[in-house]
């Protein structure tokens, strides 16, 4: 019987590279993917189920020839789990109109150019999950986050519009929204950051949400999500009334 396979992006830290080590100790093939190529080869060198295939995300030709690589190597992929993104906090007080360009280039687009790359292989396939990586900051506005959350909010509109045009192909569109996940990206934080999980705990959470369940949705940790879900639904007075008192982000100790 041939081993399930799963494409990995953002895999060479954080959730992504955790995520990878979960599916290939439960068995699975992995195709991982990161700018970072010394990072993959490190992974991979120390997984046999695991093989490296560099990616920038960003070049929209490369993301085609990556996912025909993949599918040459293993010949059959069930799921991809596209989590590329970037952040910077200092430079998201004010408005740099340069760099919220870079950081939808990279979490938004670079997301939508992985999906395109891989549309037609699954819509032809009639099986499979395509997962878009979110955060619980594409929720609802926030400070000091003039493209991330932006960036965050597009990917779960993405998300949702897709879920009905690859549904009529019986293709799963998964979205995963995390909270604070101790990650170099979040170590750039300068505030307490609640409910802080491992990138461990995240995976299991991912995969269970993944390969046992079928929920649109994957959010994490839920002590932190349903409240946010719940700011969802309040009147924006109340909303930015709550967040400018909770959200005086204190200095980390």
């Amino acid at each position: 019987m041939n081993k399930k396979v799963v494409w990995i992006t953002g895999a060479s830290s954080g959730i992504g590279k955790s995520l990878a080590l979960k599916f290939a100790k439960e068995g699975w093939n992995v195709a991982i993917s990161a700018r970072r190529e010394n990072l993959l080869n490190e992974i991979s060198e120390s997984n046999e189920n695991i093989k490296s295939f560099p990616l920038d995300v960003t070049d929209k030709a490369k993301c085609i020839e990556v996912f025909n690589r993949i599918k040459e190597h293993f010949g059959n992929i069930d799921i991809c789990f596209f989590s590329t993104g970037t952040w910077s906090p200092k430079e998201e007080k004010d408005i740099d109109v340069e760099q919220i360009e870079n950081v939808f280039k990279v979490n938004f687009f670079g997301t939508l150019y992985c999906i395109k790359a891989v549309e037609e292989y699954f819509k032809n396939k009639k099986a499979g999950i395509i997962t878009i990586v979110s955060s619980i900051a594409g929720y609802r506005g926030l400070p000091n986050t003039t493209g991330y959350g932006p960036s965050k909010s597009a990917l779960i509109s993405l998300a949702e519009s897709l879920y009905f045009d690859f549904e009529k192909h019986n293709v799963r569109v998964c979205l995963v929204s995390p909270g604070f996940i101790k990650t170099p990206m979040t170590d750039k934080n300068d505030f307490k950051m609640p409910f802080l999980k491992t990138p461990e705990f995240a995976a299991d959470k991912i995969f269970e949400g993944l390969v046992k369940k079928n929920n649109f949705e994957i959010h994490f940790p839920k002590e932190l999500t349903l409240t946010l879900k719940f700011f969802k639904l309040l009147p924006s007075k109340l909303y930015f009334n709550l967040v400018k008192k909770g959200t005086k982000f204190q200095k980390k100790d």
